[in-house]
């Protein structure tokens, strides 16, 4: 796992094999921050990370200086990592809970600029993401809920659904909830 962008660009990290994760690919990273490139400043962007696992993405956002970052996992050893691995970095930003991410979307207030959600693929829940999102108005105006998923699940029918780029077997759907 490499970080792609930012400050620390091209820095290799080293998460323990025995996580229960299925990291972004850096092709399928690429392409997502070539479009988030476009829409945000990530200098003043807030982020929520959800199933965050190694913390691919929330490392990528701290690096290219994201104000505030929330990562949620709910395996101890992911959470673990991530926290470890951002004092490592000196990413002050970034904050790490423990926590069934579907359970944590029914409680959460506040707002964000940018959502990421990256579940386990054979979740069957994934589609109640952008409803959960929506219901508790976790996104400030102009603000971007991601779902990646594999991609023969389609997620075009759900509330602010935009656009969906497939990138092999995954895929990235964007939803806009004004």
């Amino acid at each position: 796992m490499r970080i792609i962008g930012g400050k620390l660009k091209g820095i290799r990290l080293q998460p323990p094999a025995n996580l229960p994760v299925r990291p972004t690919t850096d092709m399928a990273k690429e392409a997502l921050f070539n479009i988030l490139n476009n829409k945000f400043d990530f200098e003043n962007c807030s982020v929520l990370d959800l199933f965050c696992g190694t913390g691919n993405l929330t490392f990528e956002f701290a690096s290219r200086h994201a104000e505030k970052i929330l990562a949620i996992d709910m395996d101890y050893g992911c959470v673990n990592w991530v926290k470890t691995t951002a004092k490592k970095l000196e990413f002050d930003q970034v904050e790490v809970r423990k926590g069934d991410v579907f359970k944590v979307l029914t409680q959460m207030t506040g707002s964000y600029d940018l959502i990421f959600a990256d579940p386990p693929y054979n979740m069957p829940n994934i589609p109640q993401i952008p409803v959960m999102v929506a219901t508790q108005a976790l996104l400030k105006p102009n603000g971007l809920l991601v779902v990646e998923h594999q991609s023969n699940m389609k997620l075009n029918s759900q509330p602010g659904f935009t656009d969906t780029r497939k990138y092999g077997n995954s895929s990235f759907s964007f939803f806009e909830f004004s």
